[in-house]
């Protein structure tokens, strides 16, 4: 999901889509000075601020099967920023969102993530770019590599697709299919292992998990990644290749640790920075 917050009533928007970030914390915080160079003084002057925040939360959401839990990472970009703060001190963190609060007003936004203001920031307008996965999945590893694409839209590919396109990518794959269980959230479709052809020993075929889900906040279909152990069988250049061809063939956002990009960014940036090691 992408959505910029120019008025008033987009910011009521996010607010309402947030839940106002309700029990959500920041991930990562990103300030960004833009600068030109200024031929009358012969030197680069600040054109611009922008901050960013990573903020990962979970919200109730009503189906047809009554409600389940969602968890989204968002990138909340606030462009040209005026003002801000970001201070903690004494042991205090500001990381955990009780309530973001908000206000629009003289052509500006002013957010304050926590009660006391120690992240404040005053800007001219935001964007909202979000990856939203079923809820309770299993907990980040130390040292696990994932990554989630969530499709805007197009129908939620097949296991065949999948070892059709590796094959051609020259990285042939079996698959083992897990079983749904009757505790499993109503979004998840399929899910399973790509085992590498070239492991010969059985105890050793985790291979690479690959968990789907439907249609979720407006998105038609998402599929996530998972290296348990990226160093074992070429696990992780897996990861890789596949991603290519998932943010290849659908238009989406790609969520890879912490990070949430579009899919032209993610298909830009070089393979060797792509398997992101969760340190959570």
């Amino acid at each position: 999901m992408v959505r910029r917050i120019k008025t008033p009533q987009d910011l009521a928007w996010l607010l309402e889509h947030s839940h106002a970030f309700h029990g959500g914390q920041i991930q990562d915080i990103a300030i960004r000075k833009q600068r030109v160079f200024d031929e009358s003084s012969g030197r680069e002057v600040v054109a611009g601020t922008n901050l960013t925040a990573i903020i990962r939360y979970e919200v109730a959401v009503r189906g047809p099967e009554g409600l389940y839990a969602v968890t989204r990472t968002a990138r909340l970009t606030m462009r040209g920023v005026t003002d801000f703060s970001i201070f903690e001190q004494d042991g205090a963190d500001c990381s955990d969102i009780t309530a973001l609060h908000a206000e629009a007003a003289g052509g500006r936004f002013r957010f304050w993530f926590d009660p006391r203001g120690e992240f404040y920031v005053v800007c001219d307008e935001a964007a909202l770019e979000e990856v939203s996965r079923p809820g309770q999945t299993r907990p980040i590893r130390v040292g696990m590599s994932e990554w989630t694409f969530q499709a805007q839209a197009g129908e939620l590919p097949t296991v065949s697709w999948l070892l059709e396109h590796l094959d051609r990518a020259g990285a042939p794959c079996a698959w083992r299919a897990i079983k749904r269980s009757p505790r499993t959230h109503p979004a998840l479709r399929w899910e399973g292992y790509l085992i590498p052809t070239v492991i010969h020993d059985p105890s050793q075929r985790t291979g690479l998990h690959v968990q789907t889900y439907g249609r979720l906040d407006g998105a038609d279909f998402g599929i996530i990644l998972r290296a348990i152990d990226p160093h074992e069988n070429g696990t992780a250049r897996l990861l890789v290749v596949l991603a290519d061809i998932i943010a290849y063939n659908f238009s989406g956002t790609c969520l890879s640790g912490n990070h949430v990009m579009e899919r032209d960014e993610w298909l830009g940036e070089p393979s060797i920075s792509r398997t992101a090691t969760c340190d959570e």
